[in-house]
């Protein structure tokens, strides 16, 4: 009975459902659920303080910021707190509002992301990038036989590695969110005349690719700048056709923040544990994680390379 008296006190507050209502949908930050709802910071803060308190919101640390979320318990509800929600979502004049306006500041985050890739288009494989190396990527080149596949490289900046994959693939579809990298990326096909990429503007979690239509999908340390990495997985799994097979390179879980500033990193790599969770709940089956290479200076990033085959 004290949880549900808590749980129930700490949503009274309308400007606190309206939180909790952007939270089930996205991370947020407490400056962007300021933009959001044009509260102040000390108001925002003090209700996130009480709905964690409440054990409704948790965070994690994003570089300089703290982004909230509806906590895991609160977002499979055992039926309270996800009513509770369904039906604020009808009454609250605002709510419709809130979701326009937050769609306008995650598309800013957005833009701040692929401004960043903008500036780095061309210099990809002149400038350092943490465990982005020739030895793990051969290590996934060894799950790519045989010859004659259609693969596809999500998240595949300026194309170097989709030009790789192209001696041995029959086509090669690289997708990437930044129009400067597609850019260089056909302008390098051109120049070593090769005709079978197709260069394709899209996102993690809405491809240009036909589903069923793939015969392998590479993340190669592009995984970690998905806003939702679930979410890229699941769709990766629509566009594989049947006995498909994702290859994952990804830097395993680290404390090297500067990595948000420096590379736009949205996540500190992943777990073991959590990356093979994320692909059995998108419907992977046998699937393979290790650690494929560790950089010898610090921070001494740890490679993962994960595969596993569409059921």
């Amino acid at each position: 009975m004290a949880d549900l008296l808590k749980t129930l006190r700490a949503a009274a507050d309308p400007n606190r459902i309206r939180i909790l209502l952007l939270l089930k949908a996205e991370e947020l930050s407490v400056a962007e659920l300021q933009e959001i709802l044009t509260l102040g910071q000390s108001t925002i803060s003090m209700h996130l303080q009480q709905l964690r308190q409440a054990g409704l919101v948790e965070d994690r640390r994003a570089g300089k910021s703290v982004l909230y979320r509806l906590a895991r318990a609160a977002g499979k509800p055992g039926a309270l707190v996800g009513n509770l929600l369904a039906q604020a979502e009808k009454e609250i004049d605002e709510a419709g509002a809130d979701r326009a306006a937050m769609r306008r500041v995650m598309k800013k985050r957005e833009e701040r992301t692929r401004a960043f890739f903008d500036s780095m288009a061309g210099k990809m494989g002149k400038d350092y990038v943490p465990g982005k190396t020739w030895k793990s990527t051969g290590e996934g080149l060894l799950r790519m036989l045989p010859r004659g596949m259609t693969i596809a490289d999500v998240g595949a900046g300026d194309g170097g590695f989709a030009l790789f994959l192209a001696q041995r693939a029959a086509e090669v579809i690289a997708v990437d969110a930044s129009d400067k990298m597609l850019e260089v990326g056909r302008k390098e096909a051109k120049k070593r005349g090769v005709q079978n990429v197709s260069f394709r503007k899209g996102d993690f979690e809405s491809l240009p690719i036909d589903h069923s239509s793939v015969d392998v999908l590479v993340f190669s340390q592009s995984l970690h700048h998905a806003a939702h990495p679930e979410r890229a997985l699941a769709e990766a799994e629509k566009v594989l056709a049947s006995g498909g097979r994702i290859v994952i390179l990804d830097l395993a879980k680290h404390r090297y923040e500067e990595a948000r500033e420096l590379y736009a990193d949205e996540w500190l790599g992943f777990g073991e544990a959590e990356l093979e969770e994320m692909l059995k709940e998108a419907g992977f089956k046998n699937i393979e994680i290790s650690v494929v290479d560790r950089d010898p200076e610090a921070p001494q990033f740890q490679t993962l390379l994960a595969v596993g085959d569409k059921g």
